[in-house]
């Protein structure tokens, strides 16, 4: 479908990095289930936070299907450029820059969209970090900093000159956040003026909306955030849909429990059973969302402490959906 360096995507379905969801488990089970890449939560640049059991896990690529892309964060050129070194090391097919998280932890240390304000230092980082690695880099960023403030076309411009193999785009400036419609416009005119692979992003939801929003930007991929949460099956929708102009049903409760227990399984088996427990209680959350029942069910399924306990609930309450 596309290149990113050596590497061919052989989906238009980009899993896009999203921090405490696209673990390794959450990657795997979108990988098995259409995204043709899947992106890592973002890691911190600063290379002495490394050995805190968070980094530590978030840096496990162990049987992941390759490429693997690794999202670094940080607002330092030099730190960057060793944060992409170490993790190439670690075993990082592809390096993403993120420009993109409005979160204002993030922001406030001078990372993620608030990159955006410094078009210099954006520059200083693309270069120092396609200069520190062998592999690809890619980038993520959003339209700019604020409406008044959008410079996305420039810095795509940038991106393309400093040698980064392909750019991710949300349809949102900084200053919206998740608020308001994802604009397109931009996108579009950013896919027209570069020759790398563009992923348009925000606000894509289905099938019909992905097809929509890569027929009026000219995107080589959408990369799916928010909608998947809890909703994994729908890359494989999009991903169907756009090789046939079909539309595929939705999954089947026995499916879905299917899909959920293992993926339950597999957070118990990374973070272990305390931390495991704890973790699966957002995911089951998003799964159950538009569940008839999941307002109680979510009180009482978070006050459960041990795995099978969980896997149980879960069973029961999908199984009795599925027979009623």
């Amino acid at each position: 479908m596309f290149q990113i360096g050596p590497y061919t995507i052989d989906s238009q379905v980009v899993l896009a990095p999203m921090a405490g969801v696209t673990d390794r488990p959450f990657r795997q089970l979108c990988r098995r289930l259409g995204a043709g890449l899947v992106v890592s939560e973002m890691v911190t640049s600063d290379t002495r936070l490394w050995n805190s059991r968070k980094s530590a896990l978030r840096l496990d690529h162990t049987g992941e299907a390759e490429p693997r892309s690794v999202q670094i964060a940080g607002g330092d050129p030099q730190m960057m450029a060793d944060a992409a070194r170490m993790n190439a090391e670690r075993g990082a097919q592809i390096i993403d820059i993120n420009m993109g998280c409005p979160a204002k932890k993030v922001c406030n240390k001078a990372a993620g969209s608030a990159l955006l304000r410094d078009e210099v230092l954006v520059g200083e980082i693309l270069d120092a970090v396609v200069d520190a690695v062998e592999i690809p880099v890619t980038l993520k960023i959003r339209t700019g900093w604020s409406p008044e403030q959008r410079n996305g076309e420039r810095i795509a411009e940038m991106a393309e000159q400093a040698g980064i193999a392909a750019l991710a785009v949300h349809g949102r400036t900084r200053a919206d956040r998740y608020q308001g419609n994802a604009e397109y416009d931009t996108i579009a005119r950013i896919c027209q003026q570069v020759s790398i692979p563009v992923f348009a992003n925000g606000d894509i939801d289905s099938a019909r909306s992905a097809r929509d929003v890569l027929d009026y930007t000219g995107a080589a991929a959408v990369m799916i955030g928010r909608a998947a949460q809890g909703r994994p099956w729908l890359l494989r929708e999009i991903d169907h849909y756009l090789r046939t102009g079909k539309e595929l049903a939705e999954p089947e409760t026995d499916e879905v429990l299917q899909i959920l227990t293992g993926h339950l399984e597999a957070l118990y088996a990374f973070y272990g059973d305390y931390m495991g427990v704890r973790i699966a209680r957002k995911h089951v959350g998003w799964y159950l969302q538009q569940h008839a029942q999941a307002a109680g069910f979510r009180k009482h399924f978070n006050q459960l402490e041990t795995a099978s306990d969980q896997v149980n609930a879960v069973t029961a309450l999908l199984a009795g959906s599925a027979a009623a």
